[in-house]
């Protein structure tokens, strides 16, 4: 592979993990809105009226009704986010990984390592057997 490569494979896989954990943040601010919504709603009459937003439509229903589909959704989303966070975990592993096969360094950490690497774009980055340093920013 070429330092090119290398560094955009990197930067790609970094992307990666940043999608998921923006993503798993959006679904926790979701189960917590869910959470205000079910402690609202236990406090309440179950046959007083109430309205959802289903797919755009917004539908009159009851309390009864609305409850036990708001837990459901809950526990789902929330399953997402643990499912999230696992694949997160195997990602920063990867990148771990990654980054030791082609001795990537991150700018401003042992700057002096990989600057050598970086001041020399044409070079073919080396694979695992040849070490060449990336300077990643």
């Amino acid at each position: 592979l070429s330092l090119w490569q290398v560094v955009a494979g990197f930067q790609r896989m970094r992307q990666e993990q940043r999608s998921m954990a923006s993503k798993a943040a959006e679904l926790e601010m979701e189960i917590n809105e869910h959470s205000l919504v079910i402690e609202t709603l236990q406090e309440v009459d179950p046959s007083r009226k109430c309205y959802r937003l289903v797919g755009g439509v917004l539908v009159e229903r009851t309390v009864k009704e609305v409850l036990p589909a708001l837990e459901s959704n809950k526990e789902q989303i929330s399953r997402i986010v643990e499912s999230l966070n696992t694949q997160m975990q195997t990602k920063g592993r990867e990148l771990n990984e990654y980054r030791e096969r082609y001795n990537i360094r991150m700018v401003g950490e042992e700057e002096g390592a990989g600057k050598a690497a970086a001041s020399n774009p044409e070079s073919e980055g080396g694979g695992a057997k040849g070490g060449a340093g990336v300077l990643v920013s």
